[in-house]
């Protein structure tokens, strides 16, 4: 028997914890996103990159520092949403 791979969403990885980039969703369940996922996807998001979840705001855990490549950025938690990753 064979296990698939555990994914999740960026959102949802702990901070100090890494991941690989598997899909962009179009947009979020409730309409936002469309415009985001592409930005997204200019920043660095793209499937195979590596990420990792630097720090979490307080409170709440907005935003989200993530570190790609070897740029840092701050993600809402929507946005976080949209990216499938795989966690390492």
């Amino acid at each position: 028997m064979t296990l698939a791979p555990t994914l999740s969403t960026l959102d949802t990885l702990p901070a100090g914890k890494s991941a690989t980039v598997i899909h962009l969703a179009p947009a979020a369940p409730n309409g936002q996103g469309a415009d985001v996922s592409r930005r997204l996807m200019e920043l660095g998001f793209v499937p195979g990159e590596r990420i990792r979840v630097l720090k979490r705001g307080v409170p709440g855990g907005e935003p989200i520092a993530v570190k790609v490549g070897q740029s840092t950025f701050a993600l809402r938690r929507f946005e976080a949403a949209l990216v499938s990753i795989k966690p390492e």
